[in-house]
């Protein structure tokens, strides 16, 4: 599957070890930045990765921040993005399966790496409902 990803100076370090984990998984990587832990801006890096991944460059998108919240505003504010902040294997299951979220957000100062890889790995293999209910709530979402 080709991921982006994209974190500030907060997520940076939770992100290139999920980079890592999810190239040796078998994933296409596309990293969008930031490229270092200087502190930058999460609006820059929600909007990229939400733009790249709602483009069609990748299947799904993965940002990050200090806490996850304000980057996943940011990505949310793309048309098209279903960006799902996901504090629990639970969220993370049922953003896919009810929102069809395409990307999540995670916090790089809240959430550990085991965790991040549990909530990654059950979004990933969760496919979406389908059913008539959240189709018709997903297409709502994509026309506002």
């Amino acid at each position: 599957m080709r991921i982006a990803m994209a974190s500030d100076h907060g997520g940076f370090e939770l992100k290139e070890a999920l980079r890592t984990y999810l190239t040796n998984a078998g994933h296409e990587i596309i990293d969008l930045g930031t490229k270092d832990d200087a502190s930058t801006d999460y609006p820059i890096y929600g909007q990229k990765c939400a733009e790249y991944v709602v483009g069609g460059g990748a299947d799904k998108g993965i940002v990050l921040c200090g806490t996850g919240i304000g980057i996943s505003i940011a990505a949310n504010k793309v048309k098209g993005a279903r960006c799902a902040l996901c504090a629990s294997e639970t969220l993370a299951e049922l953003a896919a399966n009810h929102n069809d979220a395409n990307l999540i957000a995670l916090g790089g100062r809240t959430t550990s790496f085991d965790a991040a890889v549990r909530y990654v790995e059950k979004w990933l293999a969760t496919p979406f409902d389908g059913g008539e209910r959240h189709v018709r709530r997903v297409r709502m979402l994509t026309e506002m």
